[in-house]
């Protein structure tokens, strides 16, 4: 007979969904106990959202059983007012000019009849203490604080709920260094106190560090949990992938020439506290390393054309740059994938080939008719290069996975045949497999002799990734080096609290 520590709180057993001929879960089953952190992972597109929709209640399964405390539950009972079940979206879905108070309480019932600001932000203190905030003060608009404490703010919410369970679907994918740690305390807090969690992340290192227990979903189907010593880096990559990985980055330090092909001299702008110069080699993949809201990302929107400079000079295959806006970038042979590509980085409506041609329209168009059979060569070549299928050309870019989004995104501003790619935070949001695939052929382009400078908050994919690593604190630029010099732990530190470089470091 089970103790009450080993029954499950909640539990989801051969839930099965389809949409017409698209099977989203296959068979999934998943459990989780009081006081434990479970984590959630698998691939883009391996059903874990559809699971996380089942368990909350937004999504109807066609057929399996949920039970919550050994008693069947139904979809109804799951998404109601009261559920014990309640989901921390990535999305933030905070009201920026209602005061933090008032968006914990917003459409939760309970706040009472006679409701006001002041009222909200006594209520939700307890809550916010609980999130990890503590100190703020509950009165202040949710528009003035940081991603990361909006992200608390969102937990806070979802605590006021008095939720047995909380599903936190990538809390931390657009936070810093500091801001994630803040995060998984408040989790292992949590636990503490009995709350139950089940944790969605890419990010594996912290799964290993918070999870109890690990379910992976692979192709609609879930695979026996990972408890204890089988929850480590390779165990977890094997079996998201169905197989080994053979590496995670491109292997080998790379030989590069001394042929400078993008030199910066002095260059400053709004955000950008000390002036940069940096000297890029034709073919290198630099890195531009920092945490979320530093200058490094300031640093690319200048080198796009998107922020203006105030000052300093920018040569490009030694031409001088001017660099008004993102058309001028363009037509130098400069293109930006920017760090949301939700907002600005595909359109979600309309097909992989539609996406793919788009920024170079002009070369399958004749006299303003596009040649048809022209734009179709154009995607099916784009698609080829970044390893989206043909057979995927006509699908709606929304439908699919984060991974080959972000294929997409890379692979259309490759159709105006650039010689310097700009990408900021480049696998935000995909899985390991698909991280790997893009890593690969990022460097392939550069062995072809494009030119990538990139932004990433993390030091590992810095590292693994770049020739050379330029890093940045805040506003300010720190140094330049060969990333086969650099230490993760050791960087991660230094652009968190950076210590005094001496002139020659900074030269």
């Amino acid at each position: 007979m089970s103790t009450d520590e080993e029954r499950p709180l909640l539990e989801a057993a051969s839930v099965r969904k389809e949409y017409g001929s698209v099977v989203a879960l296959a068979d999934a089953s998943i459990s989780i106990r009081a006081g434990e952190v479970m984590a959630l992972l698998g691939q883009n597109g391996a059903g874990k959202s559809t699971l996380v929709g089942i368990l909350s209640g937004q999504v109807k399964a066609d057929s399996g059983e949920l039970r919550f405390n050994g008693m069947p539950i139904s979809a109804q009972e799951l998404s109601r007012q009261g559920s014990p079940v309640a989901v921390v979206q990535q999305e933030l879905s905070l009201v920026p000019s209602m005061t933090v108070g008032q968006n914990v309480f917003m459409a939760n019932l309970d706040i009472g009849r006679w409701y006001s600001a002041r009222k909200a932000g006594r209520r939700a203190r307890p809550f916010l203490k609980m999130a990890g905030l503590g100190d703020l003060d509950p009165m202040t608009p949710a528009g003035r604080l940081s991603v990361g404490e909006q992200q608390l703010v969102e937990l806070a919410r979802a605590l006021a709920r008095d939720a047995k369970i909380l599903i936190l679907d990538e809390p931390t994918a657009a936070l810093s260094d500091p801001e994630i740690e803040r995060v998984l305390q408040v989790v292992e807090d949590l636990k503490s106190r009995g709350h139950s969690v089940i944790y969605i992340s890419h990010r594996l290192d912290e799964v290993i560090r918070i999870a109890d227990r690990v379910t992976i979903v692979r192709d609609g189907r879930s695979l026996e949990p990972l408890v204890g010593e089988q929850i480590h880096l390779d165990s977890i990559i094997e079996a998201m992938l169905g197989r080994a990985l053979d590496a995670l980055y491109p292997q080998g330090a790379r030989q590069l020439g001394d042929d400078v092909f993008l030199r910066l001299e002095n260059v400053s702008a709004v955000g950008l506290d000390t002036p940069v110069s940096l000297s890029i080699r034709r073919g290198e993949i630099h890195g531009l390393a920092g945490q979320l809201g530093s200058a490094a990302a300031i640093l690319l929107e200048v080198l796009a054309g998107v922020r203006p400079m105030t000052g300093g000079t920018i040569l490009l295959d030694g031409r001088r740059l001017t660099l008004s806006n993102p058309r001028q970038a363009r037509r130098a042979g400069v293109a930006y994938c920017s760090g949301d590509r939700k907002l600005d980085g595909i359109f979600g409506v309309r097909s992989v080939q539609d996406n793919l041609t788009a920024p170079g329209l002009g070369s399958v168009a004749r006299a303003g008719w596009i040649l048809r059979r022209e734009e179709r060569a154009l995607a099916r070549s784009l698609g080829e290069t970044l390893g989206v299928t043909a057979g995927r050309l006509g699908f709606a870019v929304d439908s699919m996975s984060g991974g080959n989004q972000q294929k997409v995104v890379l692979g259309k501003w490759l159709g105006i045949e650039p010689t310097l790619l700009l990408i900021n935070e480049p696998t935000r949001g995909v899985d390991v497999g698909a991280r790997a695939d893009i890593y690969a052929r990022l460097q392939e382009l550069a062995e072809a002799g494009l030119t990538v400078v990139f932004t990433s908050s993390e030091t590992e994919e810095v590292i693994g990734l770049a020739d050379t690593v330029s890093s940045f604190h805040r506003g300010s630029y720190l140094r330049t080096a060969p990333a086969s010099d650099l230490d993760s732990t050791v960087l991660e530190h230094e652009l968190s609290s950076p210590a005094e470089l001496s002139m020659e470091e900074q030269s």
